[in-house]
């Protein structure tokens, strides 16, 4: 697989904008008490969706985004991608609060 056609697996569907990744990290940005929480809440988002991405491979059911490279290729992009959700919910029910 060559750079071209790695770069929009990473940043698309298999990458930054995993649909498990941002529900987690959505939820644990809500739950979230400090800032500093929400890199706790981007990785733990990364390494739940590579699990949960693991366990539908291993059942045979295709991973999300149909990529081929292994988990450690897009841990990095679910990771800052679980990290803005956490810290958009994060932003969002701070200004719901302050009402």
């Amino acid at each position: 697989m060559t750079l071209a056609e790695s770069l929009p697996v990473l940043f698309g569907l298999a990458g930054l904008v995993n649909p498990f990744t941002l529900l987690i990290g959505a939820a644990l940005g809500w739950y979230a008490d400090a800032r500093v929480k929400l890199i706790v809440a981007g990785f733990a988002a990364a390494a739940l969706s590579v699990l949960l991405d693991a366990a539908l491979n291993l059942s045979g059911i295709a991973p999300v985004g149909g990529y081929e490279g292994g988990p450690l290729a897009v841990f990095p992009f679910r990771f800052v991608g679980g990290g803005l959700a956490a810290a958009l919910t994060y932003g969002l029910r701070g200004k719901s609060r302050r009402r």
